[in-house]
């Protein structure tokens, strides 16, 4: 039993530490709303991992899928994953979140934020 409990524990390592490492990867070519975006799949992907340790190998190997696509997707010639890319990353993790019934961690889209209106601001309506 304690072998196939380690064996759990290491393939959530393994895992947790391959969206970990992208994920710092990503943060040093985007930002705003893409690097908002890659963090909060980062996050749900986490606790996918997390929370499918002890499951089926089918919803661990949804899991797992779902992390590769994340770590591996590349549209673009650069190291880093383009917006096209984190939207296509985001379809597949919502549609693994909704098929474990997680809808608790969907990633939906934030739209951009307005700019910061200074105090001496006019708004005309």
């Amino acid at each position: 039993m304690a072998v196939e409990e380690r064996g759990f524990e290491s393939g959530t390592d393994v895992l947790i530490r391959k969206v970990d490492g992208h994920l710092a990867a990503v943060r040093v070519g985007l930002h705003g709303p893409e690097l908002e975006l890659a963090e909060r799949l980062a996050g749900c992907l986490r606790e996918l991992v997390v929370s499918t340790a002890q499951a089926s190998a089918a919803d661990r190997g949804r899991v797992r899928a779902a992390v590769h696509f994340f770590v591996l997707r590349r549209e673009s010639r650069g190291r880093l994953l383009s917006v096209r890319s984190l939207a296509a990353a985001q379809q597949v993790v919502n549609r693994v979140a909704r098929q474990l019934g997680r809808p608790d961690l969907l990633v939906e889209t934030r739209p951009e934020r307005p700019a910061a209106r200074t105090p001496g601001d006019v708004v005309v309506g």
